[in-house]
């Protein structure tokens, strides 16, 4: 199914047309209502007429986190505060967090991409969503709940916690949609498992998934135990929130709605573009966001972009997986490591659960890694030689994939630290800064 065939499968010549269109209406708007660029720009000399071509798109400044916060509460705005019916936040764990504001126009907005992306997955009308991303000042819930009302589909707002309550829920209201986080719907499948409850038990037909990094091992696992295919849905609270870029039937990266949101792979050293399909930092530009535009932010996340004609027939720009961030990356011993990397490794080894923590220490000079992660029931209680087996073969997983000597201890399953929904603490960092 195609929500809007005009716009989703629309030439590229078109698309272009668009956009240039779009990027010069958003500049000429920030420069001229709202401060910060104005300011800013001034000071790099460039102006809304220098804007002739997308790739006129590399003359502006980058837009950070930083940036942002220095604009706490309201300096994005580019419309009177009474125009703005919503607002969120990020979690502002590093300082004020950065807000985010919307017109009713932006949530139609937030509402169409969304409904795009869940029709991608097979959702129409006559779904029953179950919702346990967070509601609350976190863009999370918000993005799927709106998507899912836009498109007629019933949507359950349970949000985060209750995971007895969400199974019970699950088989009374026959929810044919579930959203969640990797680690949680891990969570929620083994309470199905301790529970006797089979996937065939259930009416699951599709599940979106997002908001922390994963990998293809962990969604070959998700659907394994649901029984059921897995979308990847990407967003972040300072472009729109969830509903940037969805996963369709193919699962073969996620398509960008680039008429809304206009991407640019770059290098994240010389800040210039790389060519298509490498990999580098994503940066986007709101095309068509009327509270509050964001011109060229800086996402840090790592991945890469293919355009052509996908096999579900749209023809939108479509991204990889976020592989791992620019500014959170271990530096380890002097070798650059992603968690990821250490998670793939993890899960290509039989008898180990998807659960895990990273705990990094300085005890001397030398960085030190811990890899704590959980046995198999049936391999931890009934298989002590088996353990140390499995254990030898994590650590040259390990190696393997990030060229380092790691200290890998097998724990009791369900003993590692769950959240009861959101994003798991995957590292732990006790090394002096």
């Amino acid at each position: 199914m195609i929500w809007d065939k005009d716009i989703e499968c629309m030439s590229s010549e078109d698309m272009q047309e668009l956009q240039l269109k779009r990027l010069q209406d958003v500049v000429y708007k920030a420069f001229n209502e709202v401060p910060y660029y104005h300011k800013r720009y001034s000071e790099e000399n460039v102006y809304p007429e220098d804007i002739q071509t997308l790739d006129d798109i590399e003359k502006l400044p980058f837009t950070t986190k930083t940036d942002l916060r220095a604009s706490y509460p309201f300096g994005l705005f580019a419309v009177d505060q009474k125009e703005i019916v919503e607002i969120h936040t990020s979690s502002g764990t590093t300082g004020k967090p950065t807000v985010s504001g919307y017109t009713r126009e932006d949530i139609d907005i937030w509402s169409e991409v969304v409904a795009r992306g869940l029709t991608m997955m097979g959702i129409d009308e006559n779904d029953i969503i179950q919702n346990t991303h967070g509601y609350g000042l976190f863009t999370g819930g918000f993005g799927v709940h709106y998507g899912g009302q836009k498109i007629g589909a019933t949507v359950i707002p349970i949000s985060t916690g209750q995971t007895l309550r969400q199974i019970e829920l699950m088989k009374d209201f026959k929810t044919t949609m579930i959203i969640f986080t990797p680690s949680y719907g891990l969570h929620i499948a083994e309470e199905l498992d301790a529970m006797g409850i089979k996937p065939s038990d259930l009416n699951l037909k599709a599940i979106g998934f997002g908001s922390e990094s994963w990998t293809e091992e962990m969604r070959k696992q998700i659907e394994d135990k649901f029984k059921t295919p897995a979308y990847n849905i990407y967003g972040l609270t300072e472009v729109i929130g969830p509903g940037v870029a969805m996963e369709c039937e193919q699962q073969e990266g996620l398509h960008i709605y680039e008429d809304h949101f206009y991407p640019e792979i770059i290098d994240s050293k010389t800040l210039k573009h790389v060519p298509e399909g490498k990999t580098g930092e994503l940066v986007l530009t709101t095309l068509t966001r009327v509270g509050m535009p964001i011109i060229r932010f800086r996402t840090h996340d790592v991945t890469s972009i293919h355009r052509g004609r996908c096999g579900c027939g749209r023809t939108f720009v479509k991204m990889d997986r976020i592989t791992g961030r620019t500014d959170d990356m271990l530096k380890i011993k002097g070798v650059s490591v992603f968690p990821s990397q250490i998670e793939k490794a993890l899960l290509s080894v039989e008898g180990v659960e998807p659960h895990y923590q990273i705990i990094l220490t300085r005890p001397d000079i030398l960085d030190q890694i811990e890899v704590k992660v959980e046995a198999s029931p049936e391999i931890f209680f009934d298989n002590i030689k088996e353990l140390v087996g499995i254990r030898d073969k994590l650590a040259q997983a390990i190696h393997d994939e990030i060229g380092l000597r790691v200290n890998v201890t097998l724990v009791e399953p369900k003993t590692i630290d769950r959240v009861d929904s959101g994003k798991a603490v995957r590292v732990i960092d006790k090394r002096e800064k």
